[in-house]
């Protein structure tokens, strides 16, 4: 009956994408179990794939999942950028341990599948949220859906993305637009292709775009440029690539553009927080948080979004966890909110280092017609800074606790 059902979870997470259902994992990993909820009616893909950095790789690691993935996707141990004015051609070098282009879909349910059958609610829109105190520091989150459900949690992990209602209820500012938008998509080769496992790379005033190999038939392929509107259906979208954007561009680039799946094109503004608002805002407030694009969205030119959820989840799992083992394999409220606390210590200037190396990694690549910044982008960006901005990818976010007898698997 509409409006009449009202429940109790330790914690509830809004939210079904990668930093929603590795929290579920890595909850579930330490013997606590979360109840996710997720507006869509199934598991959504849109941005068809991302790159995994050694840092997502150690995340996925702690999570138990990394070898679900490693077996079949090929790393990625260099690439190339070509200047599309001059011509010049340089080569990028990525970390030895490993960076991998993964299909989103794969990643989703590789962590989907680690979680009980009734733990991801579909069809669960979020309409308010309010907090009730219970007296002695503890308090209760309650979590309003749109069809009426009431939810009541000693938890709430807002993992719901840039436009987080999570998020705003904590009084974070809003993201703002980079003033850059970026097309992704994955295109099918059913012949096969014949190209190296290694990321291709263009750029060009305002404009950058790239292709990876996933496998021996498809590619994931991306262009961002300035501005923010390309309307219409997939193929509009890709003929405006093809015609418009990048018409100047190699015919290998435009050849793999022309073997697009369609069903998997996406155009889509590229949002950020400002640093100085992830290192001075609420990212909390007593037993509520958020993680993931809700905490920290960046623009996506190091490649960070997914590695930071990953990361942000394995935390969030540790410090509970950590709180569940010290109070006797209890899930006890009151501690609740120092371990959220803690977390969003160990998030705040990570979230914020890795928002700023991402936007200017985008802003020096897609800088503009200025002499200077072509030079920083030509001369100095490749060779010395991006080492350093990659540099941010080599982090361990550390380990899950072992919890004894009752853990689950």
């Amino acid at each position: 009956m509409k409006g009449e059902m009202e429940t109790m979870e330790d914690v509830v997470i809004v939210g079904a994408g990668i930093a929603g259902l590795a929290t579920a994992v890595a909850l579930k990993r330490v013997g606590v179990r979360a109840l996710v909820l997720e507006r869509s009616q199934r598991i959504r893909a849109t941005g068809a794939a991302l790159t995994l950095f050694p840092n997502a790789w150690l995340a996925l690691d702690a999570l138990g999942v990394s070898h679900k993935l490693t077996r079949s996707y090929d790393p990625l141990l260099k690439g190339s950028v070509t200047n599309i004015n001059t011509g010049d051609v340089q080569q990028v070098l990525f970390p030895e341990q490993g960076t991998r282009t993964v299909h989103r879909k794969a990643l989703l349910e590789a962590l989907a599948e680690e979680l009980p059958s009734d733990s991801i609610r579909f069809s669960s829109k979020l309409a308010a949220i309010e907090s009730q105190e219970q007296g002695g520091g503890a308090s209760i989150a309650v979590v309003h859906l749109e069809d009426g459900t009431t939810i009541k949690s000693k938890v709430l992990i807002g993992c719901d993305g840039v436009h987080s209602v999570v998020a705003r209820w904590l009084g974070l500012a809003k993201p703002i637009h980079s003033g850059r938008s970026a097309v992704r998509s994955l295109a099918f080769f059913p012949q096969g292709h014949r190209f190296k496992q290694e990321v291709q790379q263009f750029v060009d005033q305002d404009k950058r775009a790239a292709f990876v190999p996933l496998n021996d038939r498809e590619f994931f392929w991306f262009l961002a440029c300035k501005g923010e509107n390309m309307t219409g259906e997939p193929e509009q979208i890709q003929r405006e690539v093809l015609e418009k954007y990048a018409d100047n561009f190699p015919s290998i680039y435009l050849d793999v553009v022309r073997h697009t799946d369609l069903s998997t094109i996406t155009w889509a503004p590229l949002m950020f927080r400002h640093p100085w608002r992830i290192i001075f805002g609420n990212l909390n407030k007593g037993n509520i948080t958020v993680a993931g694009d809700a905490m920290h969205p960046m623009t996506p030119d190091l490649g960070q979004g997914g590695g930071s959820s990953l990361e942000d989840a394995v935390v969030l799992g540790r410090h509970i966890g950590n709180s569940v083992i010290k109070n006797g394999g209890l899930f006890v409220q009151g501690d609740m909110a120092k371990a959220i606390d803690d977390y969003v210590k160990e998030r705040r200037w990570r979230g914020a280092s890795l928002v700023t190396g991402s936007y200017l990694s985008g802003w020096i690549q897609q800088g503009g017609a200025k002499w200077w910044v072509r030079f920083l982008r030509d001369r100095l960006f490749y060779k010395y800074i991006f080492g350093f901005l990659a540099g941010l990818s080599q982090y361990n976010c550390g380990n899950l606790p072992a919890v004894s007898s009752g853990k689950e698997d």
